[in-house]
């Protein structure tokens, strides 16, 4: 079964910038092989509905951010190296929570539920 694995969380003060990882192997649910993952990235705050970051498609042709967070965070991939990236840029407080990798079969679906195989996730914390 498919593993996906996120690095980068950590403490940085408000404006600065983190880049997460998050390395994959295995299929997925749907019987993908990395290559043709499409691939997200959500977070979760305590007491709060895990919300949508940013998603790309398998080829990195399309990607999708919300509001909240367009002009700061860029979503990438490298197939070679079976990774994808979040660059945070200007991170403010409200950035932090727990950041979850996600794939599945919906090119840069920006719905939790057309995702089928979740990271364990990690925590990025930004200070006032």
């Amino acid at each position: 079964q498919v593993q996906l694995v996120e690095s980068g969380g950590g403490l940085v003060q408000a404006g600065g910038s983190l880049r997460l990882s998050c390395a994959a192997s295995g299929r997925t649910a749907s019987g993908r092989t990395f290559s043709n993952y499409n691939m997200a990235w959500f977070r979760q705050a305590p007491g709060k509905e895990r919300e949508f970051v940013a998603a790309i498609s398998w080829s990195g042709s399309i990607t999708n951010y919300p509001d909240s967070v367009k002009g700061r965070f860029t979503i990438s991939r490298v197939n070679a190296k079976n990774t994808v990236y979040l660059q945070m840029n200007s991170l403010k407080p409200e950035d932090t929570a727990v950041y979850y990798c996600a794939a599945g079969p919906t090119g840069a679906a920006v719905v939790r539920t057309q995702y089928d195989t979740w990271g364990q996730g990690t925590q990025v914390t930004v200070s006032s």
